[in-house]
């Protein structure tokens, strides 16, 4: 590892910019494009809000970002301590969200999806959910 990033903040939708910006400015030491940055803000956003809308619901919690630098790659990993996804690859699917009245577009893990090289999922029900993302900038993929 060359850097890395810890990041721990209240699970209130006022930080979710607070995360893109903050993971914007770190990995900038790698020269990434603007659109490799876009990306990267857009897939980090769409992670915490899903952990702030979806995974606490209706209650504040925290919510950790880490990023970890390797060469040309950044991991990044967003956690939060909430309510857990019953079903993974049921909300990986395009269009679907727990929270249809809020009216969410149910597109957060596919847009996260097409802007890294590597999305993985964990989740436990009453614990938690954990996403990790790599994303490699002007190089082939290091998938860690």
């Amino acid at each position: 590892m060359d850097n890395y990033l810890r990041l721990q903040f209240p699970s209130r939708s006022e930080n979710e910019s607070l995360a893109r910006v903050a993971v914007a400015s770190f990995v900038a030491q790698l020269d990434p494009t603007v659109e490799e940055l876009t990306e990267l803000k857009t897939a980090v956003s769409e992670a915490v809000t899903n952990a702030i809308i979806h995974g606490y619901e209706d209650r504040e919690g925290e919510v950790r970002v880490e990023c970890a630098l390797f060469d040309r790659t950044v991991r990044i990993v967003i956690e939060d301590a909430g309510v857990g996804i019953p079903d993974i690859e049921e909300a990986r699917q395009p269009l679907y969200t727990s929270r249809p009245e809020l009216e969410r577009s149910g597109m957060g893990m596919t847009i996260m999806e097409s802007f890294v090289d590597m999305l993985e999922v964990d989740s436990t029900l009453g614990q938690g959910t954990r996403v990790t993302m790599v994303k490699t900038f002007g190089a082939e993929p290091n998938l860690m």
